[in-house]
């Protein structure tokens, strides 16, 4: 992580933190600003006021003549106890409008990513934890730093021409003494910035075996391998490395500012003597001497505050500068500056020479795939496993786009489309398809939320794939949550607070939630009946296939049973389309397909020995 940013870097994230601050808290800005300034005049002004004070009083000055520095003295001390109240009261609600608006605008940035690509590499992962982390309260952070150092910078500058005023050379002497200070502090900022970008991954790592610890799918094969003592050895190993990490720019930390708070002390404490002894010499008035220690510790109080704030601003501007990048990068996918119009499939979707590999360091996945999905017919995707056949729907679905050849609808490329147009007419069922914490109704009505609050459509989906009598049958029927995460301890034990399906039940949810976002051009069906029994795959195929007839669909399965009714049947191998045909020409060609139906139908066969 670089530590070091250019001055016109540092301004746009200044701008950049001080409007965000602006957008989420208008009126309370201005008015911390102010408050923040005051805070920074009141010292100077309290400290002139007891001068001005003692001098009358020390020359027998009438009463009348002091009490307008009694009243003002009074004022200050007022303003100095009500200031940090009122600042910090409004700190408080200025972090949490940013943290709203910061937030917002975080995963308005992470939605503008319509491709995979950068969601999967670990570098803009890493980025985006921190962003995440940052963006509650960096921004305001920042600004909070820069008004500070701002405070601090005008206490300073008061203080220090006040020492000027008094006696130049203490001033100086005072001045020069705040240069290691800066030094050390800024340093220090860069190396505690390098050790947090540093341990970011072993914090993954940690919260992952953490993850794994808890969680719920992991549960039965680590208690049946006894996976626990090894999980919690490596979550402890990454926790302590990143730990050890931490402490040891702790000790970093606590030894220099020891040191600094050292040389703070024998300043204060020469330039008391000092004034006292130019007291005794006529050369300092008792004003002059209560000014001069007054100025003495400010000076040294503010010089402090302002390498801490500065310090503070440094760190918070390093890690606000990845809230920035991922705020307002740019978008993943190519984008046509006129997005083509979609209309509804005619001819069919063709693959034209697709190359394509995940990054330029890996293995081509797939190499000059030639292919089309004829409209109103269904494809079915065969192949070993890494062959190719999912790395072909992310394209489809345009995750990812080809490095070379193109995808084409009805003959215009996929890039020339706008992304969510395109996917506005796919409907599919993924084998990692999702479980979410949310109720039965809203897991089927996600397919298409536009159809989310319509029950007869959300209850044909279900029916369609043989979900509704197990839904009926929960609690709450359709309303019955699909978790258990959301409740106190006290409610667990009342199944109507949330049930937990099994992984087939849930598969029948998933494909609900496919046939609710019926009425595409295209479906895909991805592994739909992995995890299903016997009876319940043969149903969901039936049902598939009803679904299917007279659409565009594309199915991919293991289990060869299940495609062979398909229109076309393509076999990847190492990137490539091999073989194409249907079911008996394929058969018939006795080639990798008949190969891998014939060794897959021998499993069902049953053998006997006399």
């Amino acid at each position: 992580m670089n530590t070091t940013l250019g001055a016109r870097r540092v301004l746009t994230l200044l701008v950049g933190a001080v409007r965000l601050t602006r957008q989420a808290a208008p009126a309370g800005t201005p008015l911390y600003m102010v408050l923040c300034l005051l805070g920074g005049v009141v010292p100077i002004a309290t400290a002139w006021c007891t001068k001005m004070l003692l001098d009358g009083l020390a020359a027998g000055g009438a009463w009348v003549t002091l009490l307008p520095w009694a009243v003002a003295l009074a004022t200050a001390g007022l303003l100095a106890g009500l200031l940090p109240v009122g600042s910090q009261y409004l700190k408080q609600r200025l972090d949490r409008a940013v943290s709203v608006v910061a937030m917002d605008r975080l995963y308005q940035a992470v939605n503008r990513l319509t491709g995979m690509a950068r969601i999967e590499d670990p570098r803009f992962r890493d980025k985006l934890q921190l962003a995440q982390q940052t963006g509650r309260s960096g921004p305001g952070q920042l600004v909070d730093d820069g008004l500070g150092s701002l405070q601090a910078a005008v206490t300073l500058g008061g203080f220090f021409g006040t020492l000027l005023v008094i006696n130049l050379g203490m001033a100086l002497i005072v001045l020069v003494a705040a240069i290691p200070a800066l030094i050390a502090h800024l340093r220090l900022s860069r190396a505690r910035a390098q050790v947090m970008w540093s341990i970011t991954p072993a914090e993954r790592r940690e919260a992952f075996y953490a993850e794994l610890l808890s969680s719920l799918d992991a549960a039965k094969e680590l208690r049946l391998l006894g996976l626990g003592d090894l999980f919690r050895r490596r979550m402890l190993a990454e926790l302590t490395a990143a730990q050890n990490a931490v402490d040891g720019q702790d000790r970093k930390d606590a030894r220099t500012e020891g040191l600094l708070a050292g040389l703070t002390a024998v300043v204060a404490a020469g330039g008391l003597v000092w004034s006292v002894w130019l007291a005794t010499q006529g050369k300092l008035s008792i004003g002059d001497v209560a000014i001069f220690v007054a100025a003495v510790g400010g000076v040294q109080s503010a010089l402090q505050m302002l390498v801490i704030r500065l310090a503070s601003a440094h760190h918070s501007m390093l890690l606000f500068d990845h809230f920035d990048e991922i705020e307002s990068q740019p978008a993943d996918l190519a984008v046509a500056a006129v997005p083509q119009e979609i209309p509804p499939l005619r001819t069919g979707i063709e693959l034209r020479d697709v190359w394509f590999r995940y990054s330029e360091d890996q293995p081509w996945v797939l190499r000059g795939v030639n292919l089309t999905i004829p409209h109103g017919q269904s494809l079915a995707l065969v192949g070993l496993n890494g062959a190719g056949k999912s790395t072909m729907v992310k394209l489809l679905c345009r995750f990812y786009d080809p490095d070379r050849g193109a995808i084409l609808w009805d003959g215009v490329d996929l890039r020339e489309m706008a992304v969510q147009d395109l996917r506005a007419r796919i409907g599919a069922v993924f084998q990692d398809y999702m479980c979410y914490d949310l109720s039965a109704a809203e897991n089927v009505g996600l397919g298409d939320v536009s159809y989310m609050d319509d029950r007869d459509r959300v209850v044909a989906a279900a029916q369609r794939a043989g979900a509704h009598d197990m839904v009926t049958a929960l609690p709450k029927g359709y309303d019955t949550l699909l978790s258990r995460m959301f409740f106190d301890e006290a409610d667990r034990a009342d199944p109507e607070t949330g049930v937990l399906l099994s992984g087939g039940q849930w598969q029948r949810v998933a494909l609900a939630r496919a046939f609710l976002r019926d009425r595409r051009d295209l479906m895909i069906l991805d592994e739909p009946s992995s995890g299903l029994d016997a009876e319940a795959e043969y149903e969901v195929h039936s049902s598939l296939r009803r679904h299917r007839d007279g659409a565009t669909s594309v199915l991919i399965s293991h289990r060869l049973g299940t495609v062979r009714d398909a229109h076309v049947i393509a076999v990847i191998a190492d990137g490539q389309v091999v073989e194409r045909g249907t079911h008996d020409e394929l058969i018939a060609a006795s080639g990798e397909y008949a190969r891998l139906f014939r060794l897959q139908a021998s499993g069902y066969e049953e053998v006997v020995s006399w």
